[in-house]
């Protein structure tokens, strides 16, 4: 099993495959700090909020999004409707103590547009973080997961490892390490208790 690094992205094969909680899990994992540099639809969702509540961990520990964008939509749209550009000059890591662990979690996947010219990969290869890419653990999954380590490894980024999310599927992770040439770091179930203890109790199961 490869160690997590101590400053990473989080990033996922798709909107829905569970970065959100995932990251919760790394957090508390690496006992790290959290930053979404990009939010859509911060009238009725954040995840910096919903990891903050996951975690139970202080205020402090969540850092301030680069962009908070109203709509629920991919983030050069939302932009768009608010009236700003997303600019990847003016997202830029937060002054932490260089020791200081952090996850960094991205807006869907990789190709989510940011603007007109620049997609979230190009956000992912500005920051240079080595990247943690979490996956659906059933049927599908090979496919989308090896694409994205593709466009990650094309565009010159570092890649972590994969963490599958959902209920347990051997082969799939098997494909994925062989085929992708890649550590899958974890195999999280579907949590039942989301709770801060829950979390807890989660993370020493299954985060190395």
């Amino acid at each position: 099993m490869s160690e997590l690094p101590k400053r990473l992205f989080v990033t996922g094969t798709d909107t829905d495959a569970g970065k959100t909680v995932i990251s919760a899990l790394l957090t508390l994992a690496l006992d790290a700090h959290y930053w979404k540099p990009i939010q859509s639809g911060v009238n009725t969702d954040s995840d910096t909020r919903d990891v903050r509540a996951l975690t139970g961990l202080p205020q402090e520990r969540f850092l301030p999004e680069a962009y908070r964008l109203t709509e629920p939509l991919s983030p050069h749209e939302a932009a768009a409707i608010d009236g700003v550009r997303i600019d990847l000059n003016a997202i830029t890591p937060p002054a932490l103590p260089q020791d200081a662990p952090l996850v960094v979690e991205g807006a869907g996947g990789l190709m989510v547009p940011l603007n007109d010219k620049a997609l979230m990969l190009d956000l992912i290869t500005r920051l240079g973080l080595p990247v943690v890419v979490v996956a659906r653990s059933g049927l599908g999954t090979i496919n989308h997961t090896l694409l994205t380590l593709a466009a990650l490894r094309a565009a010159g980024a570092e890649v972590a490892g994969v963490i599958m999310n959902g209920p347990p599927h051997p082969a799939n992770a098997d494909a994925i390490a062989h085929f992708g040439r890649v550590p899958v770091l974890a195999q999280v179930p579907m949590l039942g208790d989301l709770s801060p203890q829950g979390l807890k109790n989660a993370c020493a199961r299954y985060i190395p």
